[in-house]
């Protein structure tokens, strides 16, 4: 399940499953798929506010420059992680995606990351999408 949830600046929310193979051998769940599901809800931000396609149509691609994950408690097979994520701030040419996941309402990992876009013909960094920079600062006021 996803919704929307509008106390952040374009934040949306995942229910997630943990599985068997997301389990390492020390029982909790492995790093690979904490940057799977940060990766869904990033994807998942785009889908619900600027839209993948029509970005990659105007010849922006998305990167990720940068993560920094912070464990707080482990994950465990059976748990059911909530997701959130949000846009936290932004430069003239990034992004700062911020996220956590919580049990039962309590704060297990906390996440940021630096996204950005570069151009499809020169692969080269670029500045925002405008139509990104201009919801942002409708979502400020």
């Amino acid at each position: 399940m996803t919704e929307k949830v509008s106390a952040r600046c374009f934040e949306v929310g995942l229910d997630v499953r943990v599985s068997t193979y997301d389990i390492d051998y020390a029982g909790h769940v492995s790093n690979i798929s904490y940057f799977r599901w940060l990766e869904d809800m990033r994807l998942k931000i785009l889908e619900e506010y600027f839209p993948l396609e029509g970005l990659m149509a105007d010849g922006y691609l998305p990167i990720l420059a940068g993560s920094q994950i912070k464990y707080k408690k482990a994950i465990r097979l059976f748990d059911k992680p909530r997701g959130r994520m949000w846009i936290d701030g932004i430069t003239a040419a990034t992004m700062t995606f911020r996220g956590e996941f919580t049990v039962d309402g309590e704060v297990y990992t906390e996440a940021s990351h630096q996204g950005l876009f570069i151009s499809a013909q020169t692969h080269k960094p670029v500045r925002l999408p405008p139509q990104i920079v201009k919801m942002y600062k409708q979502f400020e006021k």
